[in-house]
């Protein structure tokens, strides 16, 4: 029996490598993205490898994907994977100076939206049982605090939190609950988080030998091909040239 794997954010980063890597292995896929454009034509191009359903939905929209999940042809409907992808960092400035726009669309796309998926999701997943996954897609930025982290670390320290408290609730389902907490990635996520500023998004990865979307998408292959009696809890992963040493101190007068 083929596998069908659902994959938020697939159209560019992380999403659209795990789209790839999945569609490599002939697993079936569900794939959402605001981008109709872009969902379109990864989808065209990954139906020659395998059988691929495209939602154009946000998922911070509940109604919507409600409506799109209910819509899943019948194909689709036995999912054994879900890859909760869709996520954002928005600019990098200290909190006093941040915009209160952005924190709702970070909490409103990170935790809202891995929400309403994970639940809407829920009962075919429970159906699968044994064998079926969930995997978010956390940071390192919610274990470990840096100047202009604030709300996208808390939203990432929910993803972890949120992910352990749903192991302990699908006890005796079958379904595994794993969270990775990726480093420094290259990927269009930095882009969006410097209102695309080239320069800054550059300078980011300069020197650093960061990890690559396609390294991201076979750790989450590996994660949920796993034996069934085994389940990855979390997995936190950075680029060697990065580390979690450095706590700062002011030593300013007016500190």
């Amino acid at each position: 029996m083929t596998s069908t794997v659902f994959i938020t954010g697939a159209t560019s980063g992380f999403g659209e490598a795990t789209a790839r890597r999945f569609a490599d292995a002939g697993w079936k896929l569900v794939l959402t993205g605001r981008r109709k454009e872009r969902l379109d034509a990864l989808c065209a191009e990954l139906s020659a490898k395998t059988e691929v359903h495209g939602l154009a939905v946000d998922v911070r929209d509940r109604k919507a994907m409600e409506q799109a999940i209910a819509s899943l042809p019948a194909g689709f409907d036995k999912l054994r994977g879900l890859v909760n992808n869709a996520g954002l960092a928005l600019g990098v400035d200290a909190a006093q100076n941040c915009s209160l726009d952005d924190w709702d669309t970070m909490v409103d796309t990170n935790i809202k939206g891995l929400m309403y998926t994970t639940h809407l999701l829920l009962p075919r997943l429970i159906a699968y049982g044994r064998g079926a996954s969930i995997l978010n897609v956390g940071s390192v930025a919610g274990n470990y605090p840096y100047p202009g982290s604030n709300v996208y670390g808390g939203t990432k320290a929910f993803v972890g939190q949120f992910s352990l408290s749903l192991r302990c609730d699908l006890r005796g389902t079958g379904v595994r609950v794993s969270n990775i907490e990726p480093g420094l990635c290259e990927s269009e996520f930095s882009l969006v988080r410097n209102s695309g500023d080239q320069a800054k998004y550059d300078a980011t990865y300069a020197g650093a030998e960061p990890i690559q979307p396609q390294d991201i998408a076979e750790t989450i292959f590996w994660i949920l091909n796993q034996p069934a009696h085994i389940n990855i809890n979390s997995l936190e992963l950075m680029p060697v040239r990065q580390d979690f040493a450095g706590l700062s101190i002011d030593r300013s007068a007016r500190g």
